[in-house]
């Protein structure tokens, strides 16, 4: 049976949201939640709906034994979480976009004629871009991503940390992807948090912001 989401209060997402470094190691949570956590936050938006993130759930005592070493300052979140999802963003998503646009014309959402000309549109703009523009794009819409997940699992319930100090030149072949294809994002852990964690201070709206 999949959790029913504890609140669907948007402000007390934001608000009570915080970055949790110890877990209580008792709570698992099932690959049916798991799945319908991720399967929502992939509603996230993404250039030309291409959804070049892909993720990775590290639950396993052999898993996190691997991730371990790689994860420099974050030891407490990979030992104690449920789990650690890795997200990657595939700089070859365009692969899936036959895929995606025929099935948007399937259910209704597209016509056919719009998606064959803009996959012939795209198939030319994705021959010819850049590297370096592609590789920004995928980091983009994987950080989106990341935090459509992480106020996801705040909706059911469960804590995150977003967490950047790991060994990125390794843990794509560590975790046998890849690493020419899979460029890494982020790691996130997820569970119940073991206590509570801090209150963070923001800048004022008009220090980080200009109007013209």
């Amino acid at each position: 049976m999949i959790d029913i989401q504890e609140t669907n209060d948007f402000k007390e997402i934001i608000k009570g949201r915080r970055s949790i470094r110890s877990y209580d190691k008792d709570i698992k949570i099932s690959k049916e939640v798991m799945s319908k956590i991720l399967e929502e936050a992939t509603l996230a938006p993404s250039s030309v709906n291409m959804q070049p993130w892909r993720f990775i759930v590290i639950e396993s005592e052999e898993g996190k034994a691997t991730l371990a070493p790689l994860a420099k300052f974050n030891q407490a979140q990979v030992e104690t979480a449920s789990a650690v999802i890795a997200i990657f963003g595939d700089l070859n998503n365009f692969e899936n976009g036959e895929e995606i646009y025929s099935k948007a014309v399937e259910l209704g959402h597209m016509p056919l004629e719009v998606k064959e000309r803009q996959i012939s549109a795209l198939t030319n703009y994705f021959k010819t871009l850049d590297p370096q523009v592609n590789r920004e794009t995928v980091l983009i819409d994987g950080g989106i991503v990341a935090m459509q997940l992480i106020l996801v699992a705040r909706a059911y319930g469960y804590d995150t940390c977003p967490m950047g100090g790991f060994e990125k030149d390794k843990i794509a072949e560590a975790l046998g992807l890849d690493k020419e294809r899979y460029v890494p994002v982020m790691l996130i852990s997820i569970g119940k948090a073991a206590e509570d964690g801090h209150t963070s201070v923001r800048l004022p709206i008009n220090k980080v912001t200009q109007w013209k």
